[in-house]
């Protein structure tokens, strides 16, 4: 427990948490402080980019092994079983509609990147290695729990190419910037390996962390906005299930990293993978897939109760657990 809290302290000081806690701090004081959309999605690629890229050139040095076809077939699994185990809880204990409930059950199966991101930086600081071949990992996750939640809406028919709709909702899915970025730098850095790495490191090695604390700063700001806008519409049942479903998906990511024998540093990167909540790529999808869905509901949970949870308090708790575990 010591070792935790240790974790939990550097990560609650460190520079990342403590520009998104500006960020919050200014929204909920109304202050004018902003960043520009244009600024905030080129600071998202930017993220994309340097972490594909660096992930790629990692595998490119380890190879293709058993283990990294594992962990990806436990990705897809996990993706697609998290959010029938969270539309089950929601059905149970809040009340809300069959379409509601899906759409927040897709969230928390697919995945959060920034906090990947900050899950990685976290590492570092704790002294921890993990497998370039996480990257693949997480772009591997994007996507199943998106087609488990038409299945729980029972909207297959929203999935039908026959009006063109299923050809704009495979488009959000499977090419959306951040997952298309993120895959496409993987490649390139798995194709040009530690000289193409070292060609381009002044650009995404030394400025990453500016960018990443800058980046949280506009998350501050857009989580506390989501707050303040859609909290008084939820009810407790929906708002505790943001705080226990990331503990859920950790309890699943652990389970699977003990199986497959992932290092302490990958297993912590599964399990945040598992606990986090995707707030970019799930909610594009779902504006074609589930119109009708509440999106007050579903970011107000994923951006403004869950990513902040797992930054400050999960990050350190998941950390903490692959620890113990190996």
């Amino acid at each position: 427990m010591g070792g935790m809290l240790e974790i939990a302290q550097q990560n609650l000081i460190s520079p990342m948490v403590l520009f998104f806690a500006l960020g919050l701090f200014a929204s909920f004081v109304k202050s004018d402080l902003s960043i520009p959309e244009a600024i905030a999605k080129t600071m998202a690629l930017y993220l994309m980019m340097a972490i594909g890229f660096k992930g790629g050139v990692e595998l490119s040095g380890s190879g293709l092994t058993a283990t990294l076809f594992a962990v990806l077939i436990a990705g897809a699994v996990l993706s697609a079983l998290l959010p029938v185990i969270g539309f089950g809880l929601l059905r149970a204990t809040s009340g809300l509609s069959r379409v509601d409930a899906a759409a927040v059950a897709a969230h928390y199966g697919s995945i959060s990147i920034v906090t990947f991101v900050a899950a990685t930086q976290a590492l570092a600081t704790a002294g921890l290695e993990y497998d370039g071949y996480m990257i693949a990992v997480a772009a591997v996750m994007e996507s199943p729990a998106i087609m488990m939640a038409l299945l729980l809406a029972k909207r297959a028919n929203a999935a039908s190419p026959a009006d063109g709709q299923g050809t704009h909702i495979g488009r959000e899915i499977f090419f959306n910037s951040s997952v298309l970025m993120l895959t496409g730098a993987f490649l390139i850095g798995y194709i040009t390996g530690k000289p193409g790495l070292e060609t381009i490191a002044p650009f995404i090695v030394d400025p990453f962390r500016g960018v990443l604390c800058l980046f949280l700063l506009d998350m501050g700001l857009i989580a506390a906005r989501g707050l303040r806008s859609g909290l008084g519409r939820l009810s407790m049942p929906v708002l505790l299930y943001g705080l226990y479903m990331p503990l859920v998906g950790a309890a699943a990511g652990a389970g699977a990293a003990m199986l497959i024998g992932l290092s302490a540093g990958s297993a912590a990167l599964l399990i945040t993978l598992s606990a986090s909540a995707s707030y970019i790529a799930v909610p594009a999808a779902l504006r074609l897939a589930l119109p009708e869905a509440t999106p007050s509901i579903y970011l107000t949970l994923s951006l403004g109760i869950t990513f902040p949870f797992n930054l400050a308090i999960g990050i350190p708790l998941y950390i903490w657990l692959a620890e113990v575990l190996k």
